[in-house]
């Protein structure tokens, strides 16, 4: 007994030592890290786009969706500078939300127009990312509806003002550019939209509605802005919607030849989310069914509706 009791307290070259090496073994170690480490986090880029705001009667085109983008340095909504991208945790699972269009008026029915819906990215970990809906005419949105309508800093431009009298209707604003106002002849045209490559080629969205035109007194509709935006009816014609999955604002509706009836303004284009992230962190858990694409190195989703992705 007094042997082993010795040989388990020396210090020597014995048996101890190796155990005493043991309560320091590299498993250990591999276990605490394993317990503690844990996947590091990764980047992800994104493009947020709301949905549009619909045409109004005798009032102008709608705004288009708010815009946000982290994407390769590029311009993000109002002429803003590119924002910073999503750091994604793994197992954290990120909802989708995608703004529905805004709904054009239609004066025979007394259906007034709407603001398009937000757009969203949320998480645990991360600020939640919210474009915001595009405005109808005469309010507050992403971009801002026609007749004054003010648009979001960081997200998009401010509708046009109308001319005299008020069926000489402005455009809703776009991503990069106010709504357009009457002149001449001729209505005021939607504000541009914005042009990003986070696809792999470059697609413009976000353009606002045009306002109309009417045979009435010659007045020419305003076009859609690039970008998704309806374009304004004309000679008593129903306004266009703006373009599924751009954030369009919608075209207004045009007075008849008599000028004593508006047709059905254009919805708004419903809005898209994005994301851009290294093909070798993908997880491969989506719900939603978005469309998936790659380069062989960057992994894309795009949600054309809601749904989650899990890091």
């Amino acid at each position: 007994m007094r042997d082993l009791k010795n040989n388990l307290t020396t210090s020597g070259k014995g048996s101890t030592n190796i155990q005493s090496r043991r309560g320091k073994s590299f498993g250990y170690q591999v276990l605490g890290f394993g317990a503690g480490g844990g996947v590091a986090p990764y980047s992800s880029d994104f493009l947020v786009v709301a949905g549009g705001g619909g045409g109004g009667t005798n009032s102008g085109g709608g705004g288009a969706g708010g815009y946000r983008n982290s994407f390769n340095s590029e311009t993000s909504g109002r002429n803003s500078a590119s924002e910073t991208a999503l750091e994604f945790e793994v197992g954290v699972v990120y909802t989708i939300t995608v703004g529905p269009a805004g709904v054009g008026a239609i004066w025979a029915s007394s259906v007034n127009p709407t603001n398009g819906g937000d757009s969203v990215i949320s998480g645990s970990n991360i600020t939640t990312v919210t474009s915001l809906g595009g405005g109808k005419p005469e309010a507050t949105g992403g971009s801002g509806g026609a007749k004054g309508g003010s648009g979001t800093a960081a997200q998009g431009f401010d509708g046009g003002t109308n001319g005299a009298p008020s069926y000489k209707c402005s455009g809703g604003g776009g991503a990069s550019e106010d709504g357009g106002t009457f002149s001449g002849s001729t209505a005021g045209s939607g504000g541009t939209g914005l042009a990003s490559s986070i696809t792999g080629s470059g697609v413009t969205r976000a353009g606002g509605g045009g306002g109309q035109g009417t045979s009435m007194n010659g007045t020419s509709p305003g076009g859609g802005g690039a970008g998704g935006g309806g374009a304004g009816g004309s000679g008593g014609g129903t306004g266009t919607a703006g373009t599924v999955n751009t954030g369009g604002g919608g075209g207004e509706g045009s007075l008849n030849t008599a000028g004593n009836y508006i047709q059905a303004s254009g919805n708004g284009g419903s809005g898209v989310v994005i994301l851009s992230m290294p093909l070798a962190n993908f997880s491969g858990t989506t719900s939603g069914s978005p469309t998936e694409s790659d380069d062989g190195t960057t992994k894309q989703l795009i949600f054309n509706s809601d749904g989650s992705y899990t890091g």
